[in-house]
């Protein structure tokens, strides 16, 4: 099948894809877009809302209709890293046997992932970066493709644990929810105290997702639009000749070299779903607040001044 072909296949099936997600998700349009971007791009994302806005629910929605097998491991202050990777143990005739942990799954659930301590959280570092994991000096691949979906509560709840730098790096999005419209909640009420329940399809296998990994991959970028992405980046760093008066002003940290590969694979994956077999600058800056979002650490003044990262991404383009 010819790469233009495969982009047109690609469209159809995503449409019916979020058509499937709607059954059971109602609203959250641009979340559900930003997390099938980032699985077809081959990342991982973190969801950050307040309990009860069905974060949990999207993900489960979402890997049942690609196809895959989930998995959800909910992230407690006692969880220990041999829960999730798995443990040796000594079977009956005294041999060591590896039992795998839930980590060993297409799509992770890694729910609430900030109630856990940093020891544990580091457990899942090398499985998001390198897809493999380590355990008592035997290395295992896992299978593809492969996700990290992360729930997070927001920081300034009781009881949690910020995420290291490193480890919100390997998160291509970082994605907000926020409360329902009036119009989407009565729609939510109506539907979950009912004794309907929607069916979704699957609508892919495993093979089809890496095959579609692959495209986007081979799809051509201009160099104006990587050199844009680029420069996009590098204003977020405080020191850079080319940071804005806000990044001086407002950020302590900025992103790293990764976002920007991350900036040209989503904005790549958001033309091939739109139609389009390149993408152009508007595919960059439709994808950057959640690419960036969590890559940028604000200072105090921020802070005392109420001065947002969105506003802040906002101003370099």
């Amino acid at each position: 099948m010819s790469d233009v072909k495969a982009i047109e296949n690609l469209v159809e099936k995503y449409t019916q894809l979020k058509q499937e997600v709607a059954k059971v998700i109602i609203g959250q349009d641009k979340v559900v877009e930003e997390i099938l971007i980032s699985v077809f791009s081959g990342g991982h994302a973190l969801l950050v809302g307040v309990p009860g806005l069905a974060k949990t629910l999207m993900v489960n929605t979402i890997s049942k209709a690609l196809g895959l097998h989930f998995k959800r491991i909910q992230f407690t202050p006692d969880l220990m890293p041999s829960d999730i990777l798995g443990s040796e143990i000594l079977d009956e005739n005294r041999t060591f046997k590896f039992l795998k942990g839930p980590i060993f799954s297409n799509i992770i659930l890694a729910d609430e992932i900030n109630r856990t301590p940093p020891k544990t959280q580091a457990a899942l570092l090398e499985a998001m970066q390198e897809r493999s994991v380590t355990v008592a000096g035997h290395h295992y691949n896992l299978d593809l493709p492969y996700f990290v979906l992360a729930t997070q509560n927001p920081i300034e709840q009781e009881g949690t644990y910020p995420l290291p730098e490193a480890q919100l790096d390997r998160f291509m999005f970082s994605i907000n929810l926020e409360y329902p419209s009036f119009q989407e909640e009565v729609d939510v009420v109506k539907a979950t105290t009912s004794n309907k329940k929607p069916v979704v399809n699957a609508l892919f296998t495993a093979q089809e997702i890496i095959d579609f990994q692959d495209l986007i991959r081979r799809i051509p970028v201009a160099d104006n639009v990587i050199e844009y992405a680029v420069r996009m980046v590098g204003k977020t760093r405080p020191l850079s000749n080319e940071a804005t008066h806000l990044v001086k002003s407002y950020v302590d940290w900025g992103a790293g070299p990764r976002a920007s590969q991350n900036l040209i694979l989503a904005a790549k994956t958001h033309a091939a779903v739109n139609g389009k077999f390149s993408p152009d600058i508007e595919d960059v800056q439709a994808v950057a607040t959640g690419i960036l979002r969590h890559r940028m650490i604000k200072n105090y003044k921020a802070e005392a001044e109420g001065i947002t990262i969105e506003h802040i991404i906002k101003s370099l383009f």
